[in-house]
């Protein structure tokens, strides 16, 4: 139930007043003419054959849902970074290495794989590996 203020319930109590609308005399009403609307035709549509499935895939196909994990959506991150041309085209030998080995490969992967095996190395031989990689000057070069 609504609740109703002190000045509604106060209304309701009180004698019903008669207006001066119940004093005039009444209107004559004026039915209208109901319309009549053509009826509509449709044109018969062939219905598409339907094939039928067997069976049991339909019971296979309502039992067999599984229910799936949802794993978290890895963020990415974006990045450049300078390298030597001799260097760079090592990313080719090795794509068409992969390649021939039936494990295509891209670059991204490929610097990941890198990574990871940077990763698993022991302080000493992440070092030495280190060691071998020229220090070079960072940055876009200048425009001439």
């Amino acid at each position: 139930m609504s609740k109703i203020n002190q000045l509604q319930a106060a209304a309701l109590k009180g004698p019903v007043e008669k207006t001066d609308a119940a004093k005039t005399p009444e209107k004559k009403v004026v039915v209208a003419k109901p319309v009549v609307s053509k009826p509509i035709v449709t044109k018969p549509v062939a219905a598409k054959p339907v094939a039928a499935k067997p069976i049991t895939a339909i019971r296979k196909a309502k039992v067999a849902k599984p229910t799936k994990e949802k794993t978290p959506k890895l963020k990415m991150e974006r990045d450049s970074f300078t390298m030597p041309k001799v260097e760079y085209a090592q990313f080719y030998v090795l794509k068409e290495r992969l390649a021939k080995l039936g494990q295509p490969a891209k670059k991204s992967e490929l610097l990941r794989a890198g990574i990871m095996q940077l990763t698993a190395m022991t302080d000493a031989a992440l070092k030495v590996a280190l060691s071998k990689v020229p220090a070079i000057k960072t940055g876009r070069p200048k425009k001439k």
